[in-house]
């Protein structure tokens, strides 16, 4: 891959007492370099966190954005992202990446949620494409991919994986994120 592709990493931040999560999408280039910043929110244990990365994907307005790396499937608090409805708003590759083997979501979503709200959880879940294990300088992560097949989505999270497993993108986006969210609540005691 080039070393000026770029992508644009999405993850988040919340602390406990939050209603909202602070969303930060980083565009990060192949080579390391941080090339762009744009927050939103989506709500904690909501069901909008799907539109709130197109959102983030749209108020950059960059053409030049080849691929989304997400941090996972479900933030803040099981708002599942439908990757697949993300991918053809924006007309992007979207890989998710998570970092722990795990028997999936459905037990937590069953655990947490009932009725329409489960319901609702467990369509958008089980319509995205299922996850695979990829070794990424000596770590695994669990990638799933939409617009791209898993070998190419490989490819991907280990060009923009300087060390470790966790791709740049997301890595400078979760820190940004909670940078974010750090400073909204010191801004908001202040007032």
């Amino acid at each position: 891959m080039k070393s000026g592709a770029r992508a644009l990493g999405v993850a988040e931040s919340v602390a406990d007492a939050d209603e909202r999560s602070v969303l930060c999408g980083a565009v990060v280039r192949a080579d390391r370099t941080a090339d762009g910043f744009v927050f939103d929110s989506c709500t904690v244990g909501g069901t909008d966190a799907t539109d709130a990365i197109e959102s983030l994907f749209f108020d950059l307005g960059r053409d030049d954005i080849q691929h989304l790396l997400l941090a996972g499937i479900a933030p803040a608090w099981f708002n599942v992202v439908d990757i697949r409805a993300l991918s053809a708003a924006v007309d992007r590759p979207v890989v998710s990446v998570s970092f722990e083997s795990s028997p999936g979501l459905e037990p937590a979503l069953r655990e947490q949620f009932s009725g329409d709200e489960l319901d609702r959880r467990l369509r958008t879940y089980r319509a995205q494409p299922p996850r695979h294990r990829c070794s990424v300088n000596g770590d695994e992560v669990y990638v799933r991919a939409v617009g791209i097949d898993d070998d190419r989505a490989d490819a991907v999270v280990r060009a923009h994986t300087a060390e470790g497993g966790r791709p740049e993108p997301v890595r400078v986006a979760r820190l940004a994120a909670r940078a974010a969210r750090e400073f909204r609540a010191g801004t908001d005691a202040d007032v």
